[in-house]
């Protein structure tokens, strides 16, 4: 059965408006305004302006220290971190580089400490231009086997102990302190798991991975895991591979554009030489933060992709459901649902959850509704006649199973949360500047989109709580990014929207426990195209100011604002400053930084850095004035 792409139903709408009525077909989408329920009454504060400068910016009243820098000590008895020296050994005991997503796991474990906890963080990719002089970078004469093997112990993971003592937050290396890495172990698990096509010669089992790449955001399990996402592992590795995998590799750009040349030194990096090495990844992770003697486990039952997040939530009857997004112009939407319940007894024991259940892809259709395609071998196109021979072959290559369902493709999704008080789900849509007027449809309806935008589904509520399983659900458009002043911009917002108030990237969001959605931006290096730095961007969801958003901080040039996280009394927020002074600064660089972020000692460079922010007063972020 063949379905017509819902680009061609709304196509036929745009062409006859020849893309000058955009504005009218906005006006005509469903749109979704935030609830009407008076729960906390106004979010007051004096907004941070726009502008681009090397330092980040808070509101009065606020305070935000580094807590966490590269090269800080994670593991007990690291060494002092020396910079523009690579050392693999040091690098594999001190925090690691370009910091992404954040959880806080309160201690006691159990507990609703807000003063006391494990702070669990991704490190995404290096920057090498900015971690080193200028002949340690791909193409100088220094790049050497021993920087790629410092370069490879700055990805992956950290996990600290951090307290906070008379007001000030501190990171202790301790008893939970560790380093995951590009070479750490990690087993396998899941349909995919002992499967030819990830068997490599240096693991003829196919159960046994070496290392996290790209972890870019995540999720927390009801059961006290963490999920880390590995987002774009493919510039990672080089070369082309014949055969069998040559198309496999095609579709997610693997040897297309490498960024990181490590195969230089190191051979399973090299596609030719080890043609199923780069299946190993692109997979969610799990990871038990509160026992450092644990094996982190690659789940492949939640598909193979770039994934920005897998946001976990309960269904009305107990099923586990994770939200993932495939951070790509032009990829999926994804939806897991565990077979059986979730049982809290059973404590840990409940991972095998993410070993059996059904993912699907997002198809939305023009009048507000959203069917979710099973990825299953054998129904559909999935079969051996394309290619299928196993469910391992369909999560292995969920991105051509779900092209051949028809799955809608999406401008970036990227993080993915739930609304607590209604079971809404919020979805980051980061831009696509490559969307064509031919490709619009309903849920993407800008061409060369720029600014991106967010949408929700409306899972039904139901006698238990809400029907997160549903075979179809409700979407809506939340808002369109970009300026509302600028026409161009076609932008439009739930509520009003001041002189700083609107925003370009919506990239990662979290709702703090008054109910506020928190959205951080990521323009990338298309900050320059709007003149405003990154930051972290406001939205009142109840009261008399409902669905204003306002921007409350403020990144220093060419970084990324990541996490947000609270902890569980709101009074501290966290966020992950990744590659300050880099991106759209032409010239930057180790010794010559546009910014010295966040030391701004002329002896170190610019450094990811996480940091601790806390309202003067002691009360919580998102409280009342």
């Amino acid at each position: 059965m063949t379905h017509e792409p819902v680009s061609t139903l709304i196509a036929r709408r745009v062409a006859r408006r020849e893309f000058l009525g955009l504005g009218a077909a906005v006006a005509s989408m469903p749109w979704l305004a935030p609830h009407a329920a008076d729960v906390t009454g106004s979010l007051e504060f004096t907004e941070v302006p726009h502008g681009a400068d090397g330092h980040h910016h808070l509101p009065p009243g606020f305070t935000g220290r580094p807590l966490l820098r590269w090269g800080d000590a994670v593991m007990p008895g690291a060494p002092h971190w020396l910079p523009g020296k690579p050392d693999a050994d040091a690098q594999q005991t001190q925090f690691g580089y370009n910091n992404d997503y954040l959880a806080f796991i309160p201690l006691p474990l159990g507990s609703n400490s807000s003063d006391h906890g494990l702070l669990c963080v991704n490190h995404e990719y290096i920057s090498s231009s900015m971690m080193w002089p200028a002949e340690m970078v791909p193409g100088g004469s220094g790049y050497s086997a021993k920087v790629v093997a410092a370069e490879m112990a700055a990805v992956g993971f950290s996990i600290m102990e951090v307290v906070r003592e008379n007001g000030v937050w501190q990171a202790v290396p301790g008893q939970y302190s560790r380093r995951l890495t590009a070479s750490t172990p990690f087993r396998i698990a899941g349909p995919a798991a002992g499967h030819e096509r990830l068997k490599t010669a240096a693991d003829p089992t196919g159960t046994v991975a070496l290392g996290l790449l790209g972890p870019c955001a995540g999720g927390k399990t009801p059961w006290g895991t963490v999920l880390s996402c590995e987002e774009n592992f493919q510039f990672f590795f080089a070369g082309k591979a014949d055969g069998v995998e040559s198309t496999n590799h095609e579709r997610y750009n693997v040897g297309r554009l490498t960024l990181f040349p490590w195969n230089r030194h190191v051979d399973r990096f090299d596609v030719a030489k080890a043609p199923t090495e780069s299946n190993r990844f692109g997979w969610v992770v799990e990871i038990d933060p509160a026992d450092p003697t644990s094996t982190p486990v690659k789940r492949t039952a939640l598909g193979r992709m770039c994934h920005e997040s897998a946001t976990v939530t309960l269904n009305h009857d107990n099923r586990v459901v994770v939200y993932l997004g495939d951070d790509t112009k032009f990829e999926y939407l994804y939806r897991y649902v565990s077979h059986e319940r979730y049982r809290p007894a059973m404590g840990k024991a409940n991972h095998t959850l993410l070993d059996d259940g059904e993912l699907a892809a997002a198809r939305f259709s023009d009048d507000g509704t959203l069917q979710w395609l099973p990825l299953v071998f054998g129904q559909g196109p999935l079969t051996p006649a394309n290619g299928f021979h196993s469910q391992a072959d369909v999560l292995i290559e969920t991105r051509r199973a779900a092209d051949l369902l028809g799955a809608t493709p999406m401008d970036r999704p990227e993080d993915i949360e739930v609304e607590p008080a209604t079971g809404r789900v919020f979805i980051m849509l980061t831009n696509n500047s490559s969307r064509k007027a031919d490709q619009l449809d309903a849920v993407n309806p800008r061409p060369g989109n720029w600014f991106g935008h967010v949408i929700t589904l409306d899972p039904q509520a139901v006698a238990d709580g809400v029907d997160h399983a549903a075979q179809a659900m409700p979407w809506n458009v939340f808002l369109l990014a970009g300026d509302p002043r600028n026409p161009d911009h076609h932008a439009r917002y739930p509520g009003p929207v001041s002189e700083n108030g609107w925003f370009a990237a919506p990239d990662n969001c979290a709702f703090d426990p008054e109910g506020h959605l928190w959205i951080a931006t990521d323009q990338g290096l298309e900050w320059t195209r709007t003149g405003i730095a990154d930051g972290l961007w406001v939205c009142e969801m109840s009261g008399p100011q409902r669905g204003r958003t306002r921007r409350f901080f403020r990144a220093p040039f060419g970084a990324e604002v990541c996490g947000p996280e609270f902890t569980p009394d709101g009074t501290t927020l966290f966020l992950a400053i990744q590659h300050p002074a880099t991106d759209g600064l032409p010239g930057t660089g180790y010794a010559t930084p546009a910014s010295r972020w966040p030391d701004f000692d002329p002896a170190l460079p610019a450094r990811p850095s996480v940091l601790a922010i806390t309202r003067d007063d002691g009360r919580p972020i998102g409280g009342q004035s």
